[in-house]
């Protein structure tokens, strides 16, 4: 194995087991080749590596951090469902014959509880948009999205965007990239306003996934909840 592959998978492993906590910024170059016994070279390719699976952002000027990424216990950041392909539903079907529509059933500016800032590395004090969408797929109710994002960062977002598509207003109205995520799936039972909004019968299970999204620079800037049926297909859901 190679020396930045070894120590790729030494910093791995630290995150996993706590040495380096989401948001901290990683020791310097010279630092981590004192530490580390290794060239400055093996260092760069390290970084180049930690950060195209993910896990870390560079800011300019700054140093290297780790990405607001919670890695499951006992799961090594390589385990870890960090999205490499961010699509949302509208990119999932383009160039199918299928059709996707929206109900909106809620559109506020709301505080966020101690979770929700936390997932979004805010404070309870800061302002984020709440969105409850259901979304249809050839007039066919499939997913019920619960979604918060920190105004903030994604400013004058306006309802008729959430008829269409929100990652493609953040990435060309706002001309920011969307780089990854970090998903936790499991299965749950529907509460009764999800079941009349996905047309589903008493007793029928959802596939839930939790979602927080990051920026290229390592902000996250969406923390989702997202009830699918059971007969909901995924077109692309990708891991490293």
């Amino acid at each position: 194995m190679l020396k930045y592959q070894e120590l790729v998978n030494t910093l791995l492993d630290e995150l996993a087991h706590g040495v380096y906590q989401k948001g901290d910024r990683l020791p310097t170059t010279p630092e981590l080749c004192e530490r580390y016994g290794v060239s400055n070279t093996t260092v760069k390719r390290a970084m180049d590596e930690l950060e195209l699976q993910g896990v870390v952002a560079r800011r300019r000027g700054s140093g290297v951090y780790i990405k607001e990424t919670t890695i499951a216990k006992g799961i090594t950041a390589r385990q870890g469902s960090i999205s490499q392909q961010m699509t949302g539903m509208s990119t999932e079907l383009e160039g199918t014959a299928q059709v996707l529509t929206s109900e909106v059933h809620d559109f506020s500016v709301v505080r966020p509880d101690d979770e929700i800032a936390d997932k979004l590395g805010i404070t309870t004090d800061e302002f984020v948009y709440h969105i409850v969408r259901v979304r249809l797929v050839d007039d066919l109710p499939k997913v019920v999205e619960y979604t918060y994002m920190p105004i903030a960062l994604i400013p004058n977002l306006h309802e008729s965007t959430l008829f269409a598509s929100i990652y493609r207003y953040i990435e060309r109205d706002l001309g920011l990239k969307i780089d990854s995520a970090h998903r936790t799936i499991k299965a749950v039972m529907p509460s009764d306003e999800e079941r009349t909004w996905l047309h589903i019968g008493q007793g029928e299970p959802l596939l839930e996934v939790r979602q927080v999204a990051y920026l290229a620079d390592g902000r996250p800037f969406e923390y989702s909840i997202s009830r699918h049926t059971s007969d909901y297909e995924f077109y692309s859901i990708s891991t490293r």
